[in-house]
């Protein structure tokens, strides 16, 4: 979600991301089988969601933080939003998801430098699949240890079809016992005009009846989801609740608002929800408000949203997994942004319970 920060740098200049901390790691044959004996468990139980502000630029400027953060956590899987890399391929034509693109001087420097980080032993243990715009903007990527191999991998609302979700928001992962879907919800905007509510309505629309369809599984809903449900998800309601742009005051009462906080956003979210049987682990555990590490996203330390919070990042859960729900934690603290790996946001985790396999 971008709301108020400064218009981001441009990818111009290719740092190298630092990678000599792990020289001295094991080979990825170690690594590797390391990781597989270790795990007894059937399936992914450990979840992280990050909206990286351009997956790129983290590699460029935090990988060495991000990636100890990584080690520290160690998700079995790893849900990027806004990832903002342009898909492999040309415009309009077929999208491949374990691919990056390459076909100018530019792009194949950008895929060359996200390749070396990944390449290390950090990140060598998992597979990465990409839904991506043709341009740089939005874009979701899913990082999955190589120990749990999904059944299936999806990127549409739409799972009969293989095309991708415009400006790639959307990928689904299948395992035997669940789904497990990130998301890049659309911003919801500020004017009617723009066409940008009638786009948020139509996504909430089929997102509730896409939830409503996949009862043969669990679902576990992960993303950046672009709404606070409750006053309690926001640092200061009244402040979200009166914003306004350029004094531009939606016809619909209901449209009023911060983006992300306006009625009509929240009502419907709340239907999805309720309808869809879904738990927002994170406030199952945590019923009472914490202004220091109960938001997921806050606003530039710098002018009037310095400060100003909310909770746009979650782990949604069927109903069916709610007793398996062991931890869900905000990793981002404070107006500086400590804990947030030069994002406007910052990693949420989901840990469930585990079922083993019998080593015996």
């Amino acid at each position: 979600m971008k709301r108020f920060f400064q218009p981001v740098q441009k990818d111009g200049s290719f740092k190298k991301p630092n990678l000599s901390s792990s020289s001295s790691s094991p080979t990825p044959a170690v690594v590797e089988d390391e990781e597989n004996n270790k795990s007894q468990k059937k399936e992914p139980t450990k979840f992280l969601t990050w909206n990286a502000n351009s997956f790129l630029l983290r590699v460029k400027n935090n990988w060495p933080d991000f990636t100890k953060f990584i080690d520290d956590i160690d998700p079995d899987v790893i849900a990027i939003q806004e990832v903002r890399m342009p898909a492999a391929g040309a415009k309009g034509a077929p999208k491949n998801p374990r691919e990056l693109k390459d076909d100018n001087n530019s792009s194949r420097e950008e895929k060359l430098i996200i390749t070396r980080a990944l390449s290390g032993p950090t990140f060598r243990k998992y597979d990465v699949w990409w839904s991506l715009s043709d341009t740089k903007y939005a874009g979701t990527a899913l990082f999955v240890k190589k120990c749990f191999p999904p059944k299936k991998v999806s990127f549409n609302l739409d799972t009969s079809v293989s095309k991708h979700e415009a400006d790639g928001r959307v990928i689904i992962a299948e395992f035997e016992s669940f789904r497990i879907m990130n998301t890049y919800v659309p911003n919801n905007g500020w004017k009617d005009e723009e066409n940008a509510f009638q786009r948020r309505r139509k996504w909430d629309k089929r997102m509730k009846e896409f939830v409503l369809q996949s009862t043969d599984k669990p679902l576990i809903w992960c993303g950046d989801l672009n709404v606070s449900h409750e006053e309690i998800d926001v640092s200061h309601p009244d402040f979200f609740r009166t914003a306004k742009l350029n004094g531009y005051i939606p016809p619909n009462k209901e449209d009023c608002g911060q983006p992300g906080f306006t009625l009509s956003e929240r009502k419907r979210f709340g239907s999805i929800l309720k309808e869809g049987k879904l738990i927002d682990a994170y406030r199952y555990l945590h019923k009472e408000k914490d202004m220091e590490r109960g938001f997921s996203w806050c606003g530039n330390p710098i002018g009037k949203h310095r400060g100003k919070k909310m909770r746009i990042d979650y782990h949604l859960v069927s109903e069916k997994l709610k007793d398996k729900i062991v931890k869900c934690e905000m990793h981002g603290q404070g107006i500086e942004l400590e804990g947030f790996y030069g994002s406007d946001h910052c990693p949420v985790t989901l840990e469930l319970a585990e079922t083993t396999v019998d080593a015996s």
